[in-house]
């Protein structure tokens, strides 16, 4: 039995492209298959957080990151009695939108599509699940339903609007192209908050890199199981497993306490919302959209906490020295290839040479045909940007 504000799969408003109900699966459920399956989900194998994909087998992908955050998803809503398969279906396609080389990569393509509409990963994930994905007969894209594609517009909350909020807020400010494209098709309401089990998979995306970056960072050897002692949450949960088990191996030390540090953020997010639930007593998830703020989100106290996490992440990951060497090794590696294909769009693979037709037929050619190229660029693993970049730039480069 699921809350009264929780999204009901018999009532959901449909999909753009009206089709048959499946006859085993709920229309999320058939989202959440749909998105497993396909081209862009299987590429976040190879597309890296933080660390470039051959750097080491142990660092989290995107990939490993989006199943991590499926499952915190899942977690949450299902103690809250919202739809664990919408929430999943949202977070599983919450990173599809992502170019190679995680962060650095956003950030080149953003300068260079600046004159093109901008770059932005999250209206890049509505363009694959409405557009790119070609591999039905009777339409492009994936035909999710609505209350995916809101929740992968609008999880990180309103775009547009008094209450925009996020990194993807655009307020009174123009849209994302790609974004735009899909809005104009179908109203995603990028003024409202969306349904509960989206604002569930944003939180969820916190709490997985919030904990994995800790991990990956003392991985890497960039900081140190003492740096994290005198950090709030981290330093309990050492001084806590120190307590329980003097002298642990160090390995098992580190995942007790990080563990810890999991389960205080899913904890914390479930008692909040708890409580805002019973002192707000919403009946349907419209109430949910309509309200001033979030209804999922994490404690005044501990997301304090967890600013002062990320700052130091920040610092001594984000910034540390060997990322910065990498950052800009990627981040050339990107502004090569984009302006090679922008001269030389024949370069392209042979089935994009239809979209490369239809860009430079189009009443603004340079603008459609960057479209084109950033597709394809964003498309691309870490792996097969590197190995195109030896191929066509030369080792050199």
């Amino acid at each position: 039995m699921l809350a009264p504000y929780a999204c009901q799969a018999e009532a959901s408003r449909g999909r753009l492209h009206p089709e048959q109900i499946s006859t085993f699966r709920s229309p999320f459920q058939r989202d959440r298959d749909r998105i497993i399956h396909s081209s862009a989900f299987r590429r976040l194998k190879h597309k890296t957080q933080v660390f470039v994909e051959h750097e080491g087998d142990y660092y989290r992908t995107r990939l490993t990151h989006t199943i991590e955050v499926a499952q915190v998803a899942r977690t949450i809503a299902g103690h809250l009695g919202l739809n664990t398969d919408l929430a999943e279906a949202v977070a599983l396609a919450h990173d599809l939108g992502h170019p190679p080389f995680g962060h650095t990569g956003e950030d080149a393509l953003a300068l260079l599509m600046a004159p093109h509409g901008g770059f932005d990963h999250n209206a890049q994930a509505l363009r694959i699940v409405t557009r790119l994905e070609r591999h039905y007969a009777g339409f492009d894209g994936l035909n999710l339903t609505w209350e995916t594609l809101e929740g992968i517009a609008k999880h990180n909350g309103p775009v547009t609007g008094p209450h925009a909020s996020g990194s993807h807020a655009v307020g009174s400010g123009p849209l994302p192209y790609a974004l735009a494209e899909v809005n104009a098709l179908w109203d995603l309401e990028l003024g409202s908050f969306a349904s509960a089990e989206a604002q569930v998979a944003a939180v969820a995306d916190d709490v997985a890199y919030n904990h994995h970056d800790l991990h990956d960072g003392l991985r890497a050897g960039l900081f140190t199981e003492a740096d994290l002692m005198d950090l709030p949450v981290t330093g309990p949960a050492f001084a806590e497993v120190d307590r329980l088990w003097p002298g642990l191996d160090p390995a098992r030390r580190r995942h007790e306490a990080l563990r810890r540090v999991f389960g205080v953020m899913v904890e914390d997010v479930i008692a909040v919302a708890r409580g805002r639930l019973q002192a707000s007593n919403p009946q349907s998830v419209e109430e949910i959209r309509a309200m001033d703020g979030p209804i999922i989100r994490f404690s005044k106290p501990l997301y304090q906490n967890l600013k002062a996490i990320k700052s130091f992440l920040f610092i001594r990951m984000y910034r540390a020295p060997a990322v910065l060497v990498e950052r800009s090794r990627v981040t050339a590696v990107v502004n090569d290839l984009f302006p090679l294909f922008m001269r030389r769009p024949e370069l392209l693979p042979e089935d994009w040479q239809g979209d490369v037709a239809g860009a430079l037929s189009a009443g603004d050619p340079q603008t459609a045909l960057a479209r084109v190229v950033l597709d394809y660029v964003a498309g691309m693993t870490d792996r097969f940007a590197l190995q195109e970049h030896a191929r066509l730039i030369g080792p050199g480069g």
